[in-house]
């Protein structure tokens, strides 16, 4: 981990230094982006409209939503880089202070539209008034976490994985839901994709705890389209007979299980049209979200990215433009959406890892800082306002930052139970914690978004010497199937399958002298009519 955050907590401390812990903290950041490009670390791109996307086929949650009665759709909005909530959502209850702080980048009283007595926008977001007025938007002010992360690397992982500042979790919030609804996907994954991000990677929201996100690029829908006929797109058979070939076939499977997708996702493009114009970048990849909506695929999770919020430098010149785009993006999205009916079944959120400091710097920028608003759309909030605290210029940290009101995982916690319908238990399972819920004004449908377990299996692998442990706690006695698959869904071996009862297992799994190549494979556990499966490693 980079030392960035201890480095702007100094006030005091060089540009020199300031500069080389943020270049460094970029450099984290694009190697995790680089490894989770890869087709072996899991990530499946393909391309819609030229855009690239990634098919979450291992996120079990959406096999959960998708296979129940409930419309309901969350759209997660990934503002890249630290957004300056200052500039966006505009304190004018306290202007003169927020103008002296920023005296050149301080957008002017006339540039600025009133949500409230208390709260603007700068015109060119004007694309999203109409939405606060018809009491489809809601903003949360000072949103943020205790001991705020100033790494783009770190913080992003926390907002991802809804974990403490000083617990690392490799697995998304999201991810952990999804596994928990459907917890057999290694050896069933569902029919229907059950998330799609379109933009940057670098993100572990949608990650299980096999840190599964299997992808493959093609350059437009009739691509993917024709692809998806052939049924896959590489040989798994025609490979050499060594190590190499092994982990080369291994990679292919991986890619060609991500096909299973490829013709539904284009039929659901090609069968609806943007009824409005998307005029830029950003807004293009709602434009492919929202074709997909319409177009009957039956997701519920997606989420989009527009970067370029590490304004530290020359702010005027680009977060002005980047706003804009978000605005009229969001604005184009609901409006097409609209023109189905399906606008009332469609949520947005914003969220970034975290939002910049009071006062620019000496670069007409602004660096990174802490508490930030975040901005819900959609007519299922009920109405328009504000919630948190309204931010205290000047009552602030040893560094000069905003303090939170709002702990970012309310938020989430409010989300999954009021709108996508979760068991308050089960929201408080994925968070780790309870956390309070917001009147955000969403309120739950009669019909659940998924079907509950008929039991909760808790089950883990154990590694000692040459052997692994495949360990299980039985609710109650069961006939129960217990099988090893390779990644290419070929069964290896059964250690298990009988009859046993209420209390702790362990099965043994030999891994020499059996004649099983080093590398991935899948356990599968039976019980009753659920099955439950996880990755383990083989090593030689």
């Amino acid at each position: 981990m980079c030392n960035h955050h201890k480095e702007n907590k100094k006030p005091h401390g060089s540009a020199l230094e300031h500069g080389k812990a943020h270049q460094q903290n970029h450099q984290m950041w694009s190697r995790r982006m680089f490894m989770r490009n890869l087709g072996i670390a899991g990530s499946v791109s393909l391309m819609l409209g030229k855009t690239p996307i990634t098919a979450m086929s291992s996120s079990p949650l959406s096999w959960g939503l998708t296979n129940s009665n409930s419309n309901r759709i969350l759209v997660l909005v990934r503002l890249k880089g630290g957004n300056d909530g200052l500039n966006t959502i505009i304190p004018i209850f306290d202007y003169g202070t927020y103008q002296t702080a920023r005296p050149t980048i301080a957008i002017p009283q006339s540039d600025i539209l009133n949500l409230s007595d208390e709260f603007g926008i700068p015109n060119w977001m004007g694309d999203i008034m109409p939405l606060w007025n018809d009491g489809s938007m809601k903003v949360v002010n000072t949103v943020g976490y205790p001991d705020q992360n100033l790494s783009h690397f770190r913080s992003t992982d926390i907002w991802a994985s809804a974990s403490d500042a000083d617990e690392e979790i490799d697995s998304g919030w999201l991810g952990r839901f999804l596994e928990g609804q459907f917890p057999d996907f290694l050896t069933n994954p569902p029919e229907i994709p059950p998330a799609i991000q379109i933009g940057s990677s670098g993100t572990i929201v949608f990650d299980n705890q096999d840190m599964l996100n299997m992808g493959v690029i093609v350059d437009d829908p009739n691509q993917l389209y024709e692809i998806a006929q052939n049924g896959e797109l590489y040989d798994t058979n025609d490979i050499p007979d060594c190590y190499y070939g092994e982990q080369v076939g291994f990679m292919r499977a991986i890619a060609n299980s991500t096909f299973r997708y490829a013709e539904i996702i284009s039929q659901a493009y090609n069968a609806s049209q943007n009824a409005v114009a998307y005029d830029n970048g950003f807004a293009q990849q709602l434009a492919i979200v929202a074709r997909l909506i319409k177009g009957g695929l039956g997701t519920k999770l997606y989420m989009v990215t527009l970067d370029g919020f590490d304004t530290h430098a020359g702010q005027n010149n680009s977060h002005p433009n980047l706003v804009n785009m978000l605005s009229k993006g969001i604005k184009a999205f609901y409006d097409d959406l609209a023109t189905a009916d399906l606008d009332g079944d469609v949520l947005s959120m914003t969220f970034s890892e975290f939002g910049r400091r009071i006062e620019q710097n000496a670069s007409n920028g602004t660096d990174h800082g802490a508490a930030a608003p975040l901005m819900l759309f959609g007519p299922g909030l009920n109405g328009n306002g504000f919630l948190g605290e309204n931010p205290d210029m000047h009552n602030v940290d040893l560094a000069g930052n905003l303090h939170y009101s709002v702990d970012f995982r309310e938020i989430y916690a409010t989300v999954l139970e009021n709108w996508l319908c979760v068991e308050p238990d089960v929201v408080d399972g994925v968070l780790g914690q309870t956390f309070d819920r917001l009147p955000l004004g969403l309120t739950c449908t009669p019909t659940p978004v998924y079907e509950p377990l008929s039991i909760n299996l808790k089950h883990w692998a154990s590694y000692e010497g040459n052997q692994i442990g495949i360990n299980y706690i039985l609710p109650k006695s069961m006939h129960i199937k217990v099988q090893i698959y390779n990644m290419l869904g070929q069964a290896v071996q059964v250690i298990h399958d009988g009859r046993l009862a209420a209390g702790q297992h362990k099965h043994t799994f030999r891994t020499s002298p059996a004649k099983l190549a080093a590398g991935y494979y899948v356990y599968s556990i039976q019980a009753g009519n659920q099955v439950f499966s996880r990755k383990i490693v083989l090593a030689r």
